[in-house]
């Protein structure tokens, strides 16, 4: 095991505050989505549904890689090793990259643009996500 960095505690701070932001943003890109694909293809009859619908349909599939950061820094919580300044800012960094949203092209930039154009609570959520990412690590408050 390496010796703990002095920013150790700071640096799981953020990463457990940068995953509950996440979190809170999946939720509503989520919801969004789903009100989105029922308008297309009618009523979701089942949470059981509305998973296999996020885990295999290609409507949802573009929130794979914001499941996938979360599930990053997860593992990094849970390892033996603490999380130093460098992985947290990594991490960050990762996030900063991904919630770029795009009205051109496609792929994820372009549908987290239309979910921010077209829902309050993704805007919400995102704000608040932007937040922590200005924050950084080095901060101190």
């Amino acid at each position: 095991m390496s010796p703990i960095s002095p920013y150790s505690d700071l640096a799981r701070a953020r990463l457990v505050d940068l995953r509950r932001g996440l979190l809170r943003l999946h939720k509503a890109l989520l919801d969004s989505e789903r009100l989105t694909y029922e308008r297309v293809h009618g009523r979701i009859s089942s949470p059981g549904a509305l998973f296999q619908l996020v885990i295999g349909d290609t409507w949802f599939e573009w929130l794979h890689r914001l499941s996938e950061l979360v599930v990053q820094i997860d593992e990094m919580l849970d390892s033996d090793e603490p999380a130093t300044a460098i992985d947290a800012t990594r991490v960050i960094e990762q996030a900063r990259m991904l919630l770029k949203p795009s009205e051109e092209g496609a792929g994820f930039g372009k549908r987290y643009y239309d979910a921010l154009q077209r829902d309050p609570d993704v805007v919400l959520a995102h704000a608040a996500v932007k937040k922590l990412l200005r924050k950084g690590v080095f901060h101190l408050n």
